[in-house]
């Protein structure tokens, strides 16, 4: 007690790790700051808050200090023997990367020793059943050299490993350089020496006026793929917020909450999973406090005997896209860990979504859950002690509740988790289970929850809290979207009749409006709109990197089996079209299959179900994803009998109508989808719930929607996935504009429209001005672009280039969104032309300040941030080159125009300017017999060996273990710098050369590869 009265303790609240309602602090000092302040107000709050600050100023201290941390925690002292050994096998091997390290923080984290003796020791790397006999540490300016000398802001030790890294910027500066700076550290030191700093578990970046955390998978996958676009970048960042879901963004009022210590502890030991894929998932803070509602809920109803009644259960409203299935798991994996809890059940309603959910699950944590594929099956589940967590549909549950009148499990304490529990669980299914359970805590995750004004009195629908209990905690869309953890939406209606769309949902009126909607000319022209506008609107002439599954057929029949990914580049995105009723999705088929114009994939997809138009029922969406074929009509089954050949014939499948092979033409066809393997996907009403593809971006609209059923369709375009993909496009062909208004007050508020949707074209074209943003439109921009930068006049000054990257990434930002209007189909501010030039002068700068880093030890760019995404989405590609050498050559190689053209084309490419020398050698050995496309390759494989052959020279490497990595960086799309393989590349070094100099050797070849890679990886063949 004496020595915690020194510390000015904020929070010791072991049962809840996100504070309920945090008031920000006050008091603001009012002079500049420069960032070495906000480093030390920072480091005084942590140790006020019982942090120990040390001062470590070379490896040696650090390891060490990790000595001394890990005796304390395990009560035990190494021999200098058994400490040596423990540090290089357990510790710190050179075979081990930051996958094998985050393993062992979260899952491997109890080390055996082999003592001097012989016996063996488990040695505690972090304590996670006694957060509080780990250790805190924090500190700061720790240099760690690598290709290059690094000075690291802020570190936080946990048993003296570094887990949690706190990068710094002054405040006014972009918090996106601070990210970037964490990912030259990546590249040049984190894994040099003995790679401690591997063990970084979780990144915070701040400027001190806003502050977000993510996890280290983020950062390494970033650092891997950052010469092509990923779906792992600083989109990924989040903020930490209160449990009303107020951002906590100042970092003094983030290290109050988040670096509590119960807080960082129970988020590192708890909170955060790692994934079969290998990826480290932190938890957000909406997440956990929905675990801990739900566990708290469980707690009580056992103490007060509640369970089998509602008051054991709750609802939690968490919108789509925000991470329920992570919640769910988590939730599962600690209500498992209760010892009076017998079985967790997680209920979805259809055989589709038990296989995402399984695929889900499996990929958090493999063999975590089991699934079912029969009634027997989950019978024998359900009585094995051992399996303690199952994932079920509810017509499964059903079914054994029928056959099964007596068992034994009614009587064990349950926990029933239910996946979008606004489904059909709302009926007899539903009651059932909870009258034949008799120790039941239930709960359900939704989305978009029932109330009283969303209900529908024509299939007596209960509301979520009359089924399911209080709401236990809600994360609307709106709070989504200000989080940036789901994109908002640009709704654009397209008139197609010249009818009143307004027309009361009577029966009489609706059938009438319907055989004008389904007239084949309306059809016919909403097809060619399509065709005409699906590249701009899913920006298809775009391409970017996506692990994508390789074994699609295998894991569409048995989903047991282990996937086979690989990195690959796609064109741009791909989109549903939503149809009102099954005639109108085979009418629309029919039409895009005559239009021979085209070559987009489309597919179809229907299955027996209520036609909403005809009786007011599609604000509800029951059994939308219904795998009954059996009940078509005859007309509609030979028809899709038909489009499922036509997809046979495009994907080499065997897929039909019956009832097996449908469910795995199902499956197929979403794994496909998020494969971005098809374009278009026609469906009634499948996949306009439950179904998530990050590829996903536009939603072309012919159905009435309301309420949830509306905003879920929506919700399928809005998944993060990079900063190319800013916003969920919905193209409606029926005037939905006053539904859309009405679902976004029910499930969000009355202000809701100005944060879900994006503005109108005129405001990012002229600029707007509201209460929060005063935005300076397009138009303003370029004309100041134009007046203060004209071209070919050279920019003089750091200050100067600074203010022009700041103006053209503006204008890429702005351009980037506007790209996808109709109205923007040809701009007029800045022709092609000119856009190459800017281009030019934009990557110019880039490498500028990038070469110029590479020299100082201090960054230089500490307020800068280039836009380098948004220029590579508009960039040129290799076959534009080529055919532009193919005019050339037609010319007999004598208009010196196009030479001047290729050039300017190079020059504003991010990916071919480093190909700027081949290109231009490849174009002087043209002859008059030469032909382009066979000889470039050639010739660039050529090229290619010369230039390998001579890094094997000039390094001394082992030319079978070189050629033998490179090609197999070539085949998986990336260089692979940790793991034995590269240290077989290296040429044999004395064990007696100091480590860092062995660092340092391996450091300037992993670049030298890398920047070999990229120089060829687009131009040549994967083979040597």
């Amino acid at each position: 007690m004496e020595e915690r009265s020194k510390y000015n303790v904020v929070s010791e609240n072991n049962h809840s790790t996100v504070v309920s309602n945090y008031i920000p602090t006050e008091l603001r000092e009012e002079g500049y700051q420069s960032e070495g302040d906000l480093e030390r107000k920072f480091i005084e709050l942590l140790t006020e808050q019982s942090y120990d600050f040390i001062k470590i100023v070379s490896e040696d201290d650090l390891i060490s200090n990790l000595r001394n941390q890990l005796e304390k925690l395990n009560n035990y002292t190494f021999s200098d023997k058994e400490w040596d050994y423990f540090f290089k096998n357990n510790i710190a091997s050179s075979n081990d990367g930051i996958v094998q390290k985050t393993r062992k923080i979260q899952e491997d984290y109890i080390q055996v020793l082999t003592r001097d003796n012989g016996e063996t020791k488990n040695i505690y790397l972090i304590d996670k059943d006694n957060i509080h006999n780990n250790k805190l540490q924090v500190t700061n300016q720790y240099e760690n050299e690598g290709v290059r000398l690094n000075r690291y802001d802020v570190t936080v030790l946990v048993n003296g490993l570094p887990m949690v890294h706190i990068e710094l910027k002054r405040r006014g500066v972009d918090i996106k350089e601070a990210f970037n700076q964490i990912r030259r550290y990546a590249n040049d030191s984190f894994s040099s020496n003995s790679g401690l700093f591997e063990y970084v578990q979780i990144f915070v970046i701040s400027n001190g006026t806003y502050t977000k955390y993510y996890s280290n998978t983020t950062r390494d996958l970033h650092l891997k793929n950052t010469t092509k676009k990923t779906s792992n970048t600083f989109e990924f960042t989040s903020f930490w917020a209160d449990s009303k879901n107020r951002p906590i963004i100042d970092l003094m009022d983030f290290g109050k909450t988040f670096f509590a210590k119960h807080t960082i502890l129970n988020v590192i030991t708890k909170y955060c999973v790692f994934t079969s894929e290998n990826m480290l998932l932190v938890m957000r803070p909406y997440q956990i406090v929905a675990t801990e509602k739900i566990v708290n809920r469980i707690e009580i109803a056992h103490n007060y005997k509640k369970q089998g009644s509602i008051d054991a259960g709750g609802y939690i409203w968490h919108t789509t896209g925000s991470g329920k299935t992570l919640t769910s798991f988590k939730t599962a994996l600690i209500a498992k860990q209760l010892e009076y809890v017998d079985k967790v059940l997680f209920v979805v309603d259809r055989k589709d979504l038990d296989y995402q959910t399984m695929k889900e699950y499996d990929k958090f944590q493999k063999g975590s859950a089991n699934s079912n594929t029969s009634t027997n099956i989950l019978k024998k589940q359900l009585e094995d002690p051992n399996s303690k967590i199952i994932i079920t549909t509810i017509q499964k549950l059903d079914n054994f509740i029928k056959k099964n009148a007596d068992n034994e499990v009614y009587n064990k304490d349950t926990v029933i988790i239910f996946d979008e529990c606004h489904r059909s669980q709302f009926g007899g299914m539903h009651k059932a289970i909870t009258k034949k359970f008799k120790k039941y805590y239930i709960f359900g995750f939704t989305g978009t929850p029932i109330f009283a004004k969303n209900t529908n009195s024509s299939v007596n629908l209960k509301t979520t809290e009359q089924l399911f209990g209080d709401k236990l905690h809600t994360y609307t869309i709106v709070d989504a979207i200000n989080d940036k953890n789901v994109l908002p939406f640009r709704v654009e209606f397209v008139n197609t009749i010249k009818e009143k769309e307004d027309i009361e949902d009577k029966r009489i009126n609706a059938i009438d409006k319907e055989k004008v909607l389904m007239n084949p000319q309306r059809i016919n022209n909403i097809t060619n709109y399509v065709i005409e506008h699906f590249a701009q609107k899913t920006k298809n002439n775009e391409s970017y990197t996506h692990n994508t599954l390789n074994n699609v057929k295998d894991i569409a029949k048995n989903n047991r089996i282990d996937e086979i990914r690989s990195k690959k580049q796609i064109l741009g995105f791909n989109s549903l079209f939503a149809c009102s009723s099954i005639e109108m999705a085979k009418m629309y088929y029919s039409a895009f299959a005559c239009r021979k114009e085209h070559n987009l994939k489309i597919a179809l997809i229907y299955s027996f179900g209520v036609n909403e138009d005809l009786d007011g029922a599609s604000d509800i969406l029951i059994e939308e994803n219904s795998e009954d074929t059996n009940s078509l009509d005859k007309s509609s089954r030979d028809f899709l009998e038909s489009s499922i050949k036509d997809y046979n014939n495009m994907f080499g499948t065997s897929y039909d109508t019956s009832s097996d092979k449908f469910q795995n033409y199902y499956k197929d066809v979403s794994l496909r989808m998020k494969n971005r393997e098809i374009d278009i996907l026609i469906v009634a009403n499948m996949f306009l719930t439950g179904f998530d593809a990050t590829t996903l971006n536009t939603l072309w609209v012919d159905k009435n929607l309301k309420y949830h059923g509306l905003l879920q369709a929506f919700s399928r375009t809005n998944r993060i996935l990079n900063s190319i993909k800013t916003f969920g496009n919905i193209v409606c062909f029926r005037n939905l504009e006053n539904e859309l208004n009405d679902a976004l007050t029910l499930f969000g508020d009355k202000e809701a429209r100005g944060i879900v949707l994006l503005k109108s074209y005129e405001e990012y074209y002229n600029g707007y001005e509201d209460d929060k943003d005063k935005f300076e439109g397009y138009k303003s921009l370029v004309e100041r672009l134009k007046e203060l930068y004209p071209i070919g006049i050279q920019i003089i000054g750091e200050k100067a280039k600074k203010e022009f990257i700041k103006l053209y990434g503006a204008i890429l930002k702005v351009r980037n969104i506007l790209a996808t209007f109709d109205t923007f189909q040809e701009d007029t501010l800045l022709v092609p032309r000119e856009l190459q030039d800017y281009h030019s002068m934009y990557i110019d700068m880039y490498n500028e300040f990038r070469n110029t880093e590479k020299v100082d030890k201090e960054n230089i760019e500490d307020d800068i941030v280039f836009e380098m995404e948004l220029i590579k989405q508009i960039e040129v590609n290799i076959d534009y080159i080529l055919e532009l050498i193919k005019k050339y050559h037609d010319s007999n190689m004598e208009d010196k125009e196009i030479l001047i053209n290729i050039d300017k084309a190079i020059s504003s490419s991010v990916e071919l300017r480093n190909k700027k020398d081949l290109i231009n050698g490849f174009i002087a050995s043209l002859n008059a017999d030469s032909n382009i496309h066979e000889d470039f390759e050639k010739y660039m494989n050529e090229k290619k060996k010369e230039e390998l052959n001579r890094i094997i020279e000039e390094e001394g490497l082992n030319r079978k273990e070189t050629y033998d990595f490179v090609e197999r960086a070539f085949m998986d799309g990336n260089v692979q710098v940790v793991g034995t393989a590269i240290t077989k590349v290296l040429p044999p070094i004395s064990r007696f050369t100091p480590d860092n100099d062995r660092n340092k050797k391996k450091n300037i070849v992993i670049n030298k590869i890398i920047e070999f890679f990229n120089r060829f990886f687009s131009i040549s063949s994967t083979k040597f």
